[in-house]
């Protein structure tokens, strides 16, 4: 279990195929978590959640399955891109976000980046989220928490303040960039409860 809050940004330096998918070597050179992580831990490396598999002084190691580079932009990514860090949810831990899991439902487009002041991204989901993404609710966006600014037809939008532009890696997204998407637990756990009553006889 994660909040959305990002402690750091990392670098990819390398993905590597294995017979199971690919290692991906995560440089966390500019972490320094309250507690160093061991192997086994859950990290949720750009709202993805992976078991830390081996780590050095400056490196993370995870395995990642065929299953999550096609469902996340893991598959997509190449060395130097960079990736939001979180260590999992502890029982003394500030819960400044919302609870997430790190199950990314989907990936979404960027369609849209309004800077200045009200500095604003819009993406659009698969057509099959739209049910879960509702004004004002909860989203994570590469694990990322946000409050949902704003729900069109086929997109939503979100505003950034400049300390999230400034600490993880939502300041360098551009127009037509792939982002993962985990919508917020309570509404789908509220749909997918009202459509098994609507079915049932």
């Amino acid at each position: 279990m994660f909040t959305g809050i990002v402690q750091a940004t990392g670098k990819i330096a390398s993905l590597d195929k294995t017979p199971a998918g690919v290692r991906l070597v995560v440089d966390r050179s500019a972490w320094r978590p309250r507690s160093e992580p061991a192997i086994g831990d859950s990290i949720c490396v750009s709202g993805v959640c992976l078991t830390l598999v081996k780590h050095g002084p400056g490196t993370l190691q995870f395995d990642v399955i065929a299953e999550t580079l096609a469902k996340t932009s893991l598959g997509r990514r190449s060395a130097g891109d960079a990736v939001n860090l979180e260590p999992s949810l502890t029982a003394d831990t500030p819960i400044g976000g919302h609870f997430m899991q790190g199950h990314v439902d989907a990936t979404g487009v960027v369609t849209c980046i309004q800077t200045g002041s009200d500095y604003r991204i819009t993406i659009r989901p698969p057509a099959d989220l739209m049910d879960y993404i509702v004004p004002k609710g909860s989203i994570a966006i590469d694990g990322v928490s946000l409050t949902l600014a704003a729900v069109h037809d086929d997109t939503f939008e979100v505003a950034l303040i400049p300390t999230t532009l400034d600490m993880t890696t939502l300041g360098a997204l551009k127009t037509g960039d792939e982002v993962n998407l985990e919508t917020d637990i309570i509404s789908k756990t509220v749909v997918n409860y009202l459509r098994r009553r609507q079915t049932r006889p």
